[in-house]
């Protein structure tokens, strides 16, 4: 078996390994772990809230940072980084949202609050929203990366009013409920599965970012190299 079979085939395993645990995370979630008394069987769905939320801030700081390091050395390669965390870590918020929202129905009666950390998680789904139609609107690549690394930048300052408006800002947003030991871990091992399964998604679509980068330039050195195409042969 050749090396590249030998990396398909761990690729593959790894990515059923992932999987997995991310199963069984999710059946603890359902199944395992105890229901919460005031809010009976809604309430397991913060196990996946937790998780896509810390996700949501982790992808956001993935991609500003890179968008620093390309304003730094003007390099195409981290932005492409920093578009692969653009687009896992806007999935990754929109499910926090949308998991929130079924969350705050049943606890506070209505889908939608202007609690200072939901505020706080809106604007940074705008933000990752914003970078993303950026990137598609803009079609000179350096132009697109400076723009949206500008703005990915701008909105690092979005993190930490996320993270703390429980405790800065006066709101009704639970800071870190009671819960059972089983549930902890429960909470624990979903956290693990969430960041491992999409951080194989980030590493899936940066993969696809820089073959795509590499198919480009092979095209162009393929029109400079070879200009006109070959002239067939008279009555050929």
């Amino acid at each position: 078996m050749q090396r590249s079979d030998l990396k398909i085939v761990s690729a593959r395993w790894l990515t059923w390994l992932v999987t997995g645990l991310l199963v069984a995370a999710l059946g603890m979630a359902m199944r395992v772990a105890p229901m919460e008394q005031s809010m009976g069987q809604v309430q397991r769905i913060l196990y996946i809230h937790v998780s896509v939320a810390w996700l949501g801030l982790m992808g956001f700081a993935v991609m500003g940072v890179c968008a620093m390091l390309y304003l730094l050395h003007r390099n195409m390669a981290w932005n492409r980084w920093s578009q692969a965390a653009n687009e896992v870590g806007w999935l990754c918020s929109s499910l926090t949202l949308f998991t929130g929202s079924i969350w705050a129905h049943a606890a506070w009666g209505t889908w939608w609050t202007w609690d200072p950390r939901l505020t706080t998680s809106l604007l940074l789904w705008a933000l990752y929203s914003s970078c993303l139609i950026l990137r598609g609107s803009i079609q000179e690549s350096h132009r697109s990366a400076r723009i949206t690394s500008s703005l990915a930048l701008l909105g690092l300052i979005d993190l930490p009013l996320v993270i703390m408006a429980t405790r800065w800002f006066r709101g009704i947003h639970p800071t870190s409920p009671e819960m059972e030991p089983v549930m902890h871990f429960t909470l624990l091992l979903n956290v693990i599965g969430f960041t491992l399964f999409f951080s194989l998604l980030f590493l899936r679509r940066l993969r696809q970012l820089q073959t795509d980068n590499l198919l480009r330039k092979l095209e162009l050195e393929a029109l400079v190299n070879h200009p006109y195409p070959p002239l067939s042969a008279a009555g050929g």
